[in-house]
């Protein structure tokens, strides 16, 4: 009963969290104080259960995510991607304090989906450049997390890494499976990133319909604004 509660406990503070990084329908894309609140309540879950890894897990995700708030805006007020940030941006402070939790959690197997996570933005932290990521360990670190919790989103995200680790082509693929069933027709973030690997690959007439189905169901206008950019590039 009581893993089933924290469990519970757990999703929400993640929900509330992502709407802090990524705020539906507000005129910002970041909404720190919802973030820090979450984060707040994740310091006080560890506190109060210890001895429960996917709590110490899901604070460290949430530290290494917002330790890169600082770089995802722009003085314009324009999204930032990862592979486009400035790195020195990034609060360090945050990054070690979420290495730290994780490591402890992850001494204590099996890795639950927080802990997962956690690991595959401490990948990212650890990389001195978007170039010179560990593709291949968080594509193994995706399958891991797919076996545990079955999800198409999983295997979107997965096939994003995929395409930076093997080639595009071999992500497109994975994407173009992905959306055989129609299950992800309304999920934004799956045409934000099959209109991405197709602009890679240089389809572009592809790319800008995906890119204008993406800003159809996109409801923040910074995101909004940023894949207008992206499709008046494929012009």
């Amino acid at each position: 009963m009581w893993a089933e509660r924290l469990d519970a406990v757990l999703y929400v503070v993640y929900l509330i969290f992502n709407e802090g990084y990524a705020a539906s329908g507000a005129s910002k894309l970041v909404r720190a104080d919802l973030s820090a609140e979450a984060i707040r309540l994740g310091r006080l879950l560890v506190a109060l259960a210890p001895d429960e890894p996917e709590a110490a897990g899901l604070l460290a995700l949430m530290l290494f995510h917002d330790s890169r708030r600082n770089a995802r805006i722009g003085e314009d007020g324009a999204l930032i991607t990862l592979e486009d940030q400035d790195r020195g941006l990034w609060n360090c402070a945050q990054i070690a304090a979420a290495e730290q939790l994780l490591r402890g959690a992850l001494n204590r197997p099996p890795a639950g989906p927080y802990r997962l996570q956690a690991a595959i933005s401490g990948v990212h932290a650890h990389a001195e450049s978007f170039a010179e990521t560990d593709w291949n360990e968080i594509v193994a670190l995706y399958r891991l997390l797919g076996a545990q919790r079955p999800s198409p989103v999983v295997e979107l995200n997965a096939a994003v890494a995929q395409s930076f680790a093997h080639g595009v082509d071999e992500g497109l693929a994975t994407i173009e499976g992905l959306g055989r069933d129609g299950a992800l027709d309304g999920y934004q973030p799956f045409h934000a990133a099959r209109a991405d690997l197709l602009r890679r690959a240089g389809r572009a007439e592809e790319a800008r319909e995906c890119y204008l189905r993406a800003i159809a169901l996109t409801d923040n206008p910074t995101e909004q604004r940023f894949l207008e950019t992206r499709l008046r590039e494929m012009q």
